[in-house]
This record gives structure tokens, sequence and C-alpha cells, in this order.
């Protein structure tokens, strides 16, 4: 739970009493390898923080899904959208390895940001880094083609390269396993 106070206390100071108040609202969860933590047109109802493990985002499809998110440890996660206006979602969230979540409900956020000074900061800063990380997706299809794309995440989150089959980071830049393998063997 420490790691959760470190994220926050890398951009506003948070006191004891403000921690202890929200980290009594949390709750651990871990899910094992290719869970299901959040099925298409289920109706998300947490905002949760990964302790351990590795998250994807997706929508499902009959032949191949289409993977849009990647969340790694020390980051948030959520069907934030579904979560917002608490109807149902779109997508999916699945564990890609075992995985470690501590979780807030959509009505204990909403107490927390009601009744501490910190809530609507940490609220902010959450709700912006996401924007950031879509707004910077979204971009990069529509401006940089599948190799720049694949260049980039192989430049800026190694990790995904790492820990991740190629087969959903083909779909997350917008391209068939086949087309990824075409351009790794060109650029090795």
């Amino acid at each position: 739970m420490e790691q959760i106070r470190k994220y926050f206390e890398t951009f506003s100071f948070l006191n004891d009493q403000e921690w202890h108040y929200f980290s009594s609202k949390l709750q651990h969860q871990t899910f094992q390898k290719k869970e299901i933590v959040l099925s298409k047109g289920a109706t998300e109802n947490y905002l949760s923080f990964v302790e351990n493990g590795i998250l994807r985002l997706f929508i499902p499809k009959i032949e191949n899904d289409v993977t849009f998110g990647f969340v790694f440890k020390n980051s948030f996660i959520s069907a934030y959208d579904s979560f917002l206006t608490q109807t149902s979602c779109g997508y999916s969230i699945e564990t890609l390895a075992p995985t470690s979540l501590w979780r807030l409900s959509f009505d204990d956020l909403e107490d927390i940001y009601k009744n501490t000074s910190i809530g609507n900061e940490i609220g902010r800063k959450n709700a912006e880094n996401l924007f950031l990380l879509k707004s910077k997706r979204e971009l990069s299809l529509l401006s940089n083609t599948p190799e720049e794309r694949y260049l980039n995440l192989f430049h800026e989150r190694p990790e995904l390269i790492q820990q991740i089959p190629l087969k959903y980071i083909a779909s997350y830049i917008g391209i068939t396993p086949q087309a990824l393998s075409r351009i790794r063997k060109r650029i090795s």
C-alpha cells in the first residue's frame, strides 16, 4: 500500500490523517494470469492501483481482439469512461501476468473527494495522466507509420516489448502479427 502513497507524493504532499482516511477505503484483490478483471458490458466500479502485474484493455472480437492499452505496476487502471458515468463498458480488462490490485470503489472515491483536501487533486492528476496517454496514442495512430509506431513503442516503453505477447503489441499499434514480424525482421 505504501507504493500508492509514494506515487501520490510525487505530485502532492499527503499528510498522515488524509493517507489514513484514503487507505482505509482501499480493498486488496489478486488475479491470476489471463483472468478477466472487467468484462465488456459490465459497469466499472473501481479505480485500481497496480501493485504488481500487467493488464491489457481490449475490445473483444470474434477473430482478433483489438488491444488499445497496457498498464504496469505503479499505475492506475480503470475503464474510466464507465467508472465516471457508471454505465456499461464497451471493452474488457484482462491480466497478462499474476496481478495484485488496490481498489477504490466509485462511492468511496466520491467520499474521499468530499472529505479530504487532497482527494480532488489526486483525481485530477490521474485523469490528466490518463488523458495524456490516450491523446499520445491517438496522435501516433493518425500520424505515424506502423514501423514508426513500433520504434516509438520500443524506445518509450521497452517493458511492453519485453513482457507482452507480440500479437497484442501488433494489435496495439494497429497492424497484424505478420506485418509486425516483417517490421521486426527489417529493423533488426
